[in-house]
């Protein structure tokens, strides 16, 4: 099997993983209680999508 020749330096194994990195998730915000949410997706405090109820939680019940 082969191996390296030569040792890879340390700049080029930086340059390499310079996009190994996490990027934080994108959210946006609800516009009916403003919490923070994930885009496309249900509020999980109020339970509204596109201005409709569309799952019943305990604060909308209330």
């Amino acid at each position: 099997m082969p191996n390296p020749k030569r040792r890879h330096s340390k700049q080029r194994t930086a340059k390499r993983r310079s996009h190994d990195f996490l990027t934080p998730t994108g959210t946006s915000e609800c516009p009916n209680c403003h919490e923070r949410k994930l885009p496309h997706r249900a509020c999980k405090k109020c339970g509204e999508y596109k201005g409709r109820s569309v799952i019943a939680t305990k604060e909308a019940v209330a």
